[in-house]
C-alpha cells in the first residue's frame, strides 16, 4: 500500500496553518526546555519529560505508547534503530500523521505504538492497545470535564463499557480469509492489515486525535468534541441514572446524521415517568429524530433511531436513515436493507393490529417491540429482521423491562415546540375516556385550540 519512506518534519510541517505550526513549536519548546541539556545539543524531551508534562490527563501506559510511536518515526531515513527521545523533526512528522495524514501514514505511528517489536503484531496486542485508547478517551474526558453531562458508569457484568468499545473496533478489522481477529487463532497483523483497519474503523483515528487535543491540550480548537459528545440535557430537578455511559453515548451518537450530533434531550424515561405506554406516547409523539434504548431483565442493552417525527398511526413510518443498534452485551449497528419500509410503528386503541411501538419486520414479528402492556416486549429475528438485517437484540425473543429511555436529538424546531404545550388529553385517547368515564370534565375543552397533527 505504499512504502514507508520518511519525509522531513520540515516538509510535513506545511500541512499545518502557520498557526497551528507556532502552537506546535511552543509545546514543543515547553516539554524540551523542561530538562537541562547542553545549549549545543539539540532540542529534544524523554519519555519522563513527557510524562510530567502531561501529568494525569492521560493514563501512564498510553503516554508511553504515543511516546514509542514518535520516536520510532525515521524523519531521515537513515537512523540504525529507535532514539531514546524524540526531536522536534520527530514530533512534528508524528503530529502531521496522526492528525493530519491519511490512513497508510496514521498506521506507521499507529503499528509502532501496539508493539515495540518490529514486523508484524499479535492479535492480543492489537486487542490490548483498543483497549487502551478506548480508556484513555474516557480518561481524558472525564479529566477535562467535558463528559457533557454524561457519566463514567461501568456496565453490569463482566465486560465494562471499554471493553466492549473496544472489542467493537477490532471486530472491524479484516483478516485474509475473512478471519475475525478475536478468533480462535491468534493470527499476526502485518501494517498493511494495520493500515486496512484504520481506514474501516474511523473511530480507531477519532479516538486518538482526541487523546492528543485534549491529552496534550494541542491544537483543541479543531477538536470538535460537542459533534463527539452530545450536550446532555435532562431535569437537573430529579436525579436520573441513564443506562448509557459516555462511551455508549458517542458509539450510538456516530451513527446518527451530523446535524443530529451535538444535543440529546430526554424525552422519557420510565425511571422519572413511570411505566405508563401513555405517557411514553404522550411525551416522545411530534418530537423530531429520536434515539429510544432499553435494558432487558438479562442485562442486555439496545434499541433504535427513529429519524422522523413518531406519529400515532397504524400505518408504517420513517425512513431508510433510522437503524437498530445494542450497546450491551456487544457493541453494533444495524442500518436498513432496503428490503422493506417497515421502519417505526406506532399505535394504541386499535382492534385489529398489533398496538404498541415498533422498529423493523412486520405485525408480530418486530426487529424491536414495546408492547402497549408496558414492560414487555419481543426481538425477533430468524436469522435477522428483515429491515435492518439485525439479529435478536434481547437475552430471551419475548422479554421483559424495567428501564427505557427514549431522547430527541438535535435542536427542537419551532413546530416542535408549539407541541410541547399540547395537553396529554389530546394525544392519549384512553386518558380522555378514562376522564369522561369517571365523570369529570374537561375544564379546557372549548376554551384553546386542540394542536393539529403534523
Amino acid at each position: 500500500m505504499g512504502n514507508s519512506k520518511s519525509l522531513s518534519g520540515q516538509s510535513l510541517s506545511s500541512r499545518f496553518l502557520p498557526e497551528e505550526q507556532a502552537e506546535i513549536d511552543r509545546w514543543f519548546d515547553a516539554v524540551s526546555s523542561a530538562e537541562l541539556r547542553s545549549s549545543t545539543s539539540p532540542r529534544s524531551f524523554s519519555l519522563q519529560a513527557l510524562k510530567s508534562h502531561v501529568g494525569e490527563a492521560l493514563p501512564p501506559e498510553m503516554v508511553t505508547r504515543l511516546f514509542e510511536g514518535m520516536r520510532r518515526v525515521d524523519v531521515t531515513g537513515k537512523t540504525k534503530g529507535p532514539s531514546e527521545r524524540i526531536s522536534q523533526e520527530q514530533f512534528t512528522v508524528s503530529m502531521s500523521y496522526l492528525l493530519k495524514g491519511n490512513a497508510e501514514e496514521k498506521s506507521l505511528v499507529i503499528l509502532k505504538m501496539i508493539s515495540a517489536t518490529e514486523g508484524p503484531v499479535k492479535a492480543r496486542e492489537v486487542k490490548k492497545f483498543a483497549e487502551d485508547l478506548v480508556g484513555s478517551v474516557a480518561h481524558v474526558l472525564n479529566y477535562r470535564q467535558e463528559l457533557r453531562g454524561w457519566t463514567q458508569k461501568q456496565a453490569p457484568g463482566s465486560l465494562s463499557r471499554v471493553q466492549v468499545l473496544a472489542a467493537q473496533l477490532c471486530s472491524e478489522m479484516k483478516l485474509q480469509g475473512g478471519e475475525k481477529l478475536l478468533g480462535p487463532q491468534q493470527r499476526d497483523c502485518d501494517r498493511t492489515t494495520i493500515e486496512d483497519w484504520v481506514f474501516r474503523a474511523p473511530h480507531v483515528a477519532t479516538f486518538l486525535s482526541v487523546v492528543i487535543h485534549q491529552g496534550f491540550l494541542l491544537l483543541c480548537s479543531s477538536l470538535d468534541l460537542a459533534a463527539l459528545v452530545p450536550e446532555r440535557q435532562a431535569d437537573q430537578e430529579r436525579e436520573f441514572a441513564s443506562v448509557l455511559d459516555v462511551l455508549s453515548v458517542i458509539y450510538i451518537n456516530s451513527h446518527l446524521p451530523r446535524e443530529l450530533r451535538h444535543r440529546w434531550r430526554l424525552l422519557f424515561s420510565s425511571e422519572l415517568h413511570g411505566h405508563s405506554f401513555a405517557q411514553l406516547c404522550g411525551r416522545i409523539t411530534h418530537r423530531g429524530p429520536c434515539v429510544v434504548l432499553l435494558e432487558d431483565h438479562d442485562g442486555h442493552v439496545f434499541g433504535g433511531f427513529a429519524s422522523c417525527s413518531w406519529a400515532v398511526k397504524p400505518q408504517f413510518q420513517g425512513d431508510d436513515r433510522c437503524l437498530l443498534f445494542s450497546i450491551s452485551p456487544s457493541m453494533a449497528v444495524h442500518t436498513s436493507t432496503g428490503y422493506n419500509d417497515h421502519y417505526m410503528y406506532l399505535t394504541q386503541g386499535q382492534q385489529t393490529i398489533p398496538n404498541g411501538l415498533g422498529m423493523g419486520g412486520q405485525h408480530n414479528y418486530f426487529g424491536l417491540w414495546i408492547d402497549v402492556d408496558f414492560g414487555k416486549g419481543h426481538s425477533r429475528a430468524k436469522p435477522t429482521c428483515t429491515t435492518y438485517n439485525s439479529p435478536q437484540l434481547s437475552a430471551q425473543e419475548d422479554f421483559r423491562f424495567e428501564k427505557m429511555e427514549v431522547w430527541a436529538v438535535g435542536d427542537a424546531s419551532v413546530t416542535q415546540l408549539a407541541k410541547n404545550t399540547k395537553s396529554i388529553l389530546d394525544v392519549d385517547p384512553t386518558a380522555q375516556a378514562l376522564l369522561e368515564v369517571s365523570g369529570r370534565i374537561r375544564h379546557s375543552e372549548g376554551l384553546r385550540e386542540v394542536p393539529e397533527d403534523q
